[in-house]
Parts: C-alpha cells; structure tokens; sequence
C-alpha cells in the first residue's frame, strides 16, 4: 500500500449558515490543492448540530453537493463531512464522500444522539460503508456512532477507520479515550475530527481532532484552535504490525439486527 495524505480541518462551525462555511472552508482548500488525498471535516459541516432540519436541509441539487463536486477535483483529492439532507421526505444526518472523480458515496448516521433528541429529526441510517482512496479502505462513521464499537468492528475490511463529529466539552475526555480504544481494537489507523467553539444551544466544543495510529497512540491530536492539518501515514508499517500481530484473525464473526 502507498502512504495516504490525510488532511483535517478543524474550526468553529457558523451556525446554520452554510454560505459563511462554505466561504470558509474554500480558503482552506486552497492550501491543499495537490497536496493531499483525503480532507476529513466535522460532523454537519455546513451548519452546525442543528436540530432543525426542515430549514437547513439540502439535496442532490443543493448547492453543497455540488461545491463538494468542485472542490474535489480541484484539490485532487477525496472531500468528506456530514451534512442535512433531505430524501424522500425524510431528513438524515448524511456523510458524503466525495472522490476528485464526482461519484460520491453516502454513510447515513446510524445511532442518532437521544440526549439531543436527534431521533426526532432525522432518520437512523441502516448500513456500514467501506470506501477506498488509494487503495486504501476507509469506514468513515459519525459522532455518536464512535460509542459503539460493534458497530466499529474491523472484520478485516478496512484501513483507516474514521469518525466526524460535534463532540462537546463536558465529555472530550472520553472523545480521547473512545478513539484510542477503537484504534487498538481494530488494528486501525483512526481519525476523529471535531470543531470548536459555541453554538445556540449552548455547547461548547473544544476539538481535540487526531489522529491515531494503528496501536492507539495519538499521532496528533489538536486542542481549542482552528486548524488545517495535514500528515502522511504509512500503510507498510500497519500492515507489518498487523501481520506480526494478527489479532484480527481471532475475531468473532456476528450479524446485526435492526
């Protein structure tokens, strides 16, 4: 396997304002025309964690889409994020993954935050995804989904494992520790990207994106600042652990059940 340019972007989401977002993030993406092959942004990107879908909620046409569209292919590299989308009259907390070729594919958030009455609002996606960039297999999972590490699992599918999220302050420690867990337990390269800042609501979010390698040690992990960060990872050195320790051979097999 080649090694795999990550790129994370961290910074305070405006609040149900995706043009402002927008605006912002395209100066980020300046930086890093030809110099990456994966950017990861937080959990509804455009928005914030909004639980007012009827108002922010976009689809196949909505001008994010195809911005997302855009910016990959003058970047060079895969673009990736959750967003409000609206589908058959139901509204999802939605992943696109968005390749520098235009064909995206879609995660939709399977375990929805109750606490925050998400159920209400938006329809719980009902499948995994793996993707590839570079060869490379990516589960890409969202916020709440990283407490659940069945879910998680890594039955020998995938690279890189990868969480965004609006992760708030009260429970950063365990944002920390859940990462470290999911990176040990699956033999995986893994990623969580936050944002920072307040919202409406009242949250305060600290960040705390990082990234992990594949024995749960923290390679970077970036406190209260807005940040573009970028970093290279070596897909010999996982594959030459996992082989020396090949703890997913001995893996338990099960089905979900909705």
């Amino acid at each position: 396997m080649h090694d795999l340019r990550v790129s994370i972007l961290q910074y305070d989401i405006a609040w149900e304002d995706p043009k402002a977002n927008r605006s912002y993030l395209e100066n980020e993406f300046k930086k890093l025309i030809q110099q990456t092959d994966l950017v990861v942004l937080p959990e509804m990107f455009t928005t914030g964690f909004s639980m007012n879908p009827k108002d922010n909620a976009e689809n196949k046409k909505g001008k994010t889409i195809g911005w997302l569209r855009t910016w990959a292919a003058k970047i060079n590299a895969v673009i990736t994020g959750s967003i409000i989308f609206e589908e058959k009259g139901k509204y999802y907390n939605r992943l696109i993954w968005m390749p520098p070729n235009g064909m995206e594919t879609v995660y939709d958030k399977h375990h929805l935050f109750t606490m925050a009455g998400e159920q209400k609002s938006y329809t719980k996606g009902k499948s995994k995804v793996i993707t590839q960039v570079q060869n490379w297999r990516v589960c890409p999972l969202i916020c709440y989904d990283l407490r659940f590490p069945e879910w998680a699992r890594n039955q020998n599918d995938y690279d890189l494992l990868l969480f965004v999220a609006n992760w708030p302050k009260p429970r950063i420690a365990q944002w920390n520790t859940l990462l470290e867990a999911r990176a040990i337990e699956n033999v995986s390269y893994t990623i969580g990207v936050n944002r920072i800042g307040e919202d409406p609501e009242g949250n305060v979010y600290t960040g705390h994106s990082s990234i992990l390698d594949f024995k749960g040690q923290p390679l970077i992990r970036i406190a209260d600042a807005p940040i573009t960060y970028t970093m290279k990872l070596s897909g010999e050195a996982q594959a030459n652990f996992r082989s020396k320790f090949p703890v997913l051979d001995d893996k338990d097999y099960f089905e979900f059940k909705d």
